[in-house]
Parts: structure tokens; C-alpha cells; sequence
């Protein structure tokens, strides 16, 4: 798929951008809306770890901001084999992401998994909760 290996590559590209001084574990994540646009999202770490943001919720946090909530891929690399989005990540798309939303994890343009939601966070607690 020629769409998918550029947002790979972009997501490759993209962990250049990260701020990790503390881990040195750099995390890129390349959001692809419905729409078409593109938002990129890196770790920024902080001293204090607390206050850390993982590239997932960057790039999502960037496409929100900017009145996206129609999510069709995101992509992430990490600095070591198959990086997986923690919990924080995983519950923060499960209040985007719909059961369409790909989940690549890539290492290379030859090597990577695409994933939904569902297989990622099995019987996640969403929207349809508070109803």
C-alpha cells in the first residue's frame, strides 16, 4: 500500500523530533484523518515524568486542536522492536478511534502489524459506558 509505506517512513523520519533525554526512547506516532490530513506527534518528555506526553496522544492531541475526530490510521515507531502504545495511549484512542481506525506498529517499511482497537484494548470502557 503506497499510502501506508509513506506514513511509515514519515513515522520513521518523524522520531528525529522527539524530546527524550531522560529515556533516550524515542516514540513517533503519524495520525492520518478521514479527511486526509496528517498530524505527527513525538514523546516530549519532562523531568518530573509526570507531565511526560507519549507521541500518540501528541499527534492526536494536534489533530483534536485542530477540529479532527475522524481517525482512519496512525502509525508508531519506537526505538526497539514492536513499540506498543501504553494504557494511557490505548484509552485515549478508544475516545476517538472507531472499530475502522488502523494501528500499524512499524520498525521498518517492511516490517510492521496493523491492529485495531479491539485487539489492542479488549472490552475497553468508552462513551458507550455513560450511556
Amino acid at each position: 500500500m503506497k499510502d501506508l509505506d509513506k506514513l511509515i517512513k514519515l513515522a520513521l523520519d518523524n522520531k528525529e523530533k522527539s524530546y527524550s533525554p531522560y529515556s533516550h526512547f524515542r516514540v513517533s506516532a503519524v495520525l492520518l484523518t478521514k479527511e486526509g490530513e496528517v498530524f505527527e506527534g513525538v514523546n516530549i518528555e519532562n523531568a518530573s515524568y509526570s507531565p511526560t506526553i507519549c507521541a500518540e496522544r501528541s499527534a492526536l492531541a494536534a489533530a483534536i486542536s485542530k477540529g479532527y475526530r475522524e481517525f482512519d490510521t496512525i502509525v508508531i515507531t519506537g526505538d526497539s522492536i514492536d513499540t506498543y502504545p501504553c494504557g494511557v495511549c490505548r484509552q485515549f484512542m478508544a475516545e476517538f478511534f472507531d472499530e475502522d481506525t488502523k494501528i500499524v506498529i512499524a520498525n521498518s517499511l517492511d516490517d510492521y502489524k496493523t491492529y485495531t482497537l479491539e485487539d489492542l484494548l479488549p472490552y475497553s470502557f468508552g462513551k458507550k459506558d455513560l450511556q
